[in-house]
């Protein structure tokens, strides 16, 4: 009997269909205190998800209530099922079970795992948010920075920008009926690759951040990939926010990223092609000053009918998204902190260093 691991990931649902997808991996590294080591050891534990290696043409078995599927592992040992599933059940979460029974070249593999999919609430919005310098401190823009950030602070260390985690908590009440807790249906769209699923997952929960979908870019498994994590070619979070759009033609969706790569190209070309599906659109401004470009790309994507907010602070964005009636907490609510105050230099919630906001 061979060893192989399921690395499966949150999957989400419609009235009609059900979309869940994974790795099949030789063996993955486990344990979530690999994400609060220090120093080597955790350069060790990114170096090792970089590393993994994945195993194709495997049979892989979904089941999810009294419904079963098949499907064959990609070359990159990706699997997705995208299947029928008009399941009476109620909105939020739900699990379902992957599990690999085959026989390839005389060798034996055997595996389960169990995960989650989504189905969203009637009145939901749905939020699709970029990663990296939209709520996590990252330096996109300088390639050795981020490697450097990447391999030398663990998740405990990381730091979302001030009040970004506000901003999302608030986002996930928001409905066009009437808010109730975790009605909406998050996505987490990067260019990071799925070798960070884990360690994103654990940030986000760390540090209070909503519950999401992760959509990331294609599996790596090699040191020389590692050096070039999260560059390349940002065509696939189009692709895969016009799937989600496709997907969830009822809803309505806010968008959030930044300003440091390719977000508000993306978004101008999403918001062009599905307007009315498009409730706001919300850019972090990542240097001292705002790019031109991106303050055009908003005027464009305003002039279709949909509310921008190009800001340095998330308390800007807290603002726009009470006055425009998208979430539904009073001013008077909110602490003092998430007031507007004056611009300044980019920098994370806590630390030394001009990293962030």
């Amino acid at each position: 009997m061979k060893r192989c691991d399921l690395k499966l990931y949150r999957g989400y649902a419609n009235k009609n269909e059900l979309v869940v997808f994974g790795h099949v991996v030789k063996k993955y590294p486990s344990g979530d205190r690999k994400y609060t080591r220090t120093g080597f050891r955790y350069a060790r534990t990114i170096i090792a998800l970089f590393s993994v290696k994945t195993i194709s043409s495997l049979k892989v078995t979904l089941r999810v209530g009294d419904i079963t599927a098949e499907t064959v592992a990609e070359e990159d040992g990706y699997f997705r099922f995208q299947i029928p599933f008009q399941e009476p059940m109620p909105s939020g979460w739900h699990s379902y079970e992957v599990y690999v029974d085959d026989e390839i070249d005389g060798k034996k593999y055997q595996a389960s795992a169990q995960e989650e999919f989504f189905l969203p609430f009637k009145s939901s919005y749905g939020i699709i948010s970029d990663i990296d310098d939209t709520f996590l401190v990252s330096h996109s823009r300088r390639s050795f920075r981020k490697l450097f950030v990447l391999l030398a602070k663990n998740v405990q260390a990381r730091k979302p920008f001030a009040d970004v985690v506000k901003h999302y908590q608030l986002l996930s009440f928001a409905s066009r009926t009437h808010p109730h807790k975790d009605s909406n249906i998050f996505f987490y769209v990067s260019s990071s690759e799925w070798n960070l699923y884990d360690m994103i997952v654990r940030f986000a929960e760390l540090n209070g951040l909503p519950k999401a979908v992760l959509k990331l870019k294609k599996i790596k498994s090699g040191l020389d990939d590692f050096v070039m994590t999260g560059s390349g070619s940002h065509d696939h979070k189009l692709r895969k926010i016009h799937n989600i759009l496709k997907f969830y033609p009822e809803l309505q969706f806010i968008l959030l990223g930044d300003d440091s790569q390719k977000d508000p190209d993306i978004y101008e070309e999403v918001c062009r092609e599905f307007p009315k599906n498009i409730r706001a659109v919300y850019i972090r401004q990542t240097r001292k000053r705002s790019k031109p470009q991106t303050t055009q790309h908003m005027h464009t994507i305003q002039a279709l009918g949909i509310d921008t907010c190009y800001f340095a602070h998330s308390n800007k964005a807290i603002i726009h998204s009470l006055e425009h009636g998208i979430v539904f907490q009073s001013p008077s609510e909110l602490p003092e902190e998430v007031l507007p105050v004056a611009p300044e230099e980019y920098k994370p919630v806590s630390g030394s260093g001009k990293t962030g906001i």
